[in-house]
């Protein structure tokens, strides 16, 4: 490991800590949150699982939007005001939810707030990454990435803790959204404080095109696979525990037990990934939440909903990380390029997967076609990653 100054450090421990919160607050709360609290919000809205799905393809919509426009030079010397401004979006568009109803106008404010996750997600990661990168410390992207399941295990704890209130005037789901926003509102105070500045004049400079291989082809077309794959277990989880018990704690433990996994699951996957790469753990890391999604709706129940929550959380920040790091080596001159257009192919699954989900269940009366669907879906991805030449990727 080189030798490290006291300065840089710090400055590598600001960006984990940075990176981690404003990972938490970007998708733990800005893109996950929606899952715990739909149960209640379909309770007392009357939404069916095609309205559920309609504002959770809105969302993903906007999280599409948020990586093509991503894409763009314009944003080069612009990064750190984006990333900070975006989390401040995504705490206000949190409060926005508690405050109006009706399919069409949640999905413009879910809308909204994909566009402003995307944001957060890219030109965070722009800098954050770069930082881990230049001290050659691989730790500071295991700790950004842990956010993400950081943001969506205390979520889960708060909406339990919620449901434990006394009973209110205001809709349950409502006060959700409230304390939701307060968190995230905490998570960006930090975030403005600690994020480090890019350094350099080299951060203005333009990036090439995208040189297209056939590796980076398989590779982008196997993460958006993986984009419907995992999201109609991310979207219904909870509201498959709610179906299955109707039980406060099972929900709270099922999306728990998620978040956690998905907090240390970069650190679970270390040792394999050392041993035999980084594309050999992103092949393994898509069967294995291939089997959590079958788990969810073929187990007995609650087993069901745990394994599945658990496979599901150690599986898809690490295909997440490990997906955007290849396309990092496959693109090396043009790494937010890459960053972003991989987003956006994650992004156009994700609107498919909840849409087709909804409509399945709506029409079926259960999650068990949709979901058997979404893994058939991922082991599709898992097929072009190895026939693709993705594992030919030297990258450790």
């Amino acid at each position: 490991m080189m030798h490290r100054t006291a300065a840089s450090s710090r400055e590598i421990l600001r960006a984990a800590i940075a990176g981690a919160l404003a990972m938490a607050v970007a998708m733990g709360l800005g893109r996950f949150f929606y899952t715990p609290v739909l149960p209640g919000m379909m309770a007392d809205l009357g939404l069916n699982a095609a309205d559920a799905g309609i504002i959770a393809a809105a969302n993903f919509a906007g999280y599409l939007l948020g990586a093509v426009l991503a894409a763009y030079g314009w944003a080069a010397g612009h990064e750190r005001r984006l990333a900070v401004g975006a989390i401040a979006a995504t705490v206000l568009l949190l409060l926005a939810m508690a405050l109006l109803s009706g399919v069409a106008a949640l999905s413009l404010v879910r809308f909204a707030a994909g566009l402003a996750s995307a944001f957060g997600l890219i030109f965070t990661s722009g800098i954050v990454l770069s930082i881990g990168l230049a001290h050659r410390d691989p730790r500071v992207q295991m700790a950004h990435f842990s956010g993400v399941g950081g943001g969506i295990a205390v979520s889960a704890v708060l909406v339990y803790l919620l449901s434990l209130a006394p009973v209110c005037a205001i809709p349950a789901w409502r006060v959700d959204w409230i304390a939701g926003a307060l968190l995230g509102a905490g998570g960006l105070a930090a975030v403005a404080w600690l994020l480090p500045r890019p350094t350099g004049s080299a951060r203005a400079v333009r990036e090439r095109p995208i040189a297209w291989t056939r590796p980076l082809v398989a590779l982008m077309l196997s993460y958006g696979l993986f984009g419907i794959g995992y999201v109609v277990t991310a979207t219904f989880l909870v509201a498959i525990a709610r179906e299955g018990a109707g039980s406060p704690l099972l929900e709270c433990l099922t999306w728990f037990v998620t978040g956690v996994a998905a907090a240390v699951s970069l650190l679970v996957w270390k040792p394999l990934e050392r041993r035999h790469g980084v594309a050999a753990a992103y092949l393994l890391a898509i069967l294995v939440e291939m089997a959590g999604v079958v788990a969810t709706v073929t187990l007995p129940f609650p087993s069901s909903a745990l394994i599945g929550g658990a496979l599901l959380g150690l599986t898809f920040v690490v295909i997440t990380a490990y997906g955007l790091q290849l396309g990092r080596v496959l693109a090396s001159e043009s790494p937010r390029r890459a960053l972003a257009l991989m987003t956006a192919a994650f992004g156009v699954g994700q609107i498919l997967g909840p849409l087709g989900a909804g409509f399945l269940a709506a029409r079926t009366g259960s999650y068990a076609l949709p979901s058997l669907a979404a893994a058939g879906i991922l082991l599709l991805a898992a097929a072009i990653t190895a026939l693709g030449g993705v594992l030919s990727i030297k990258s450790r």
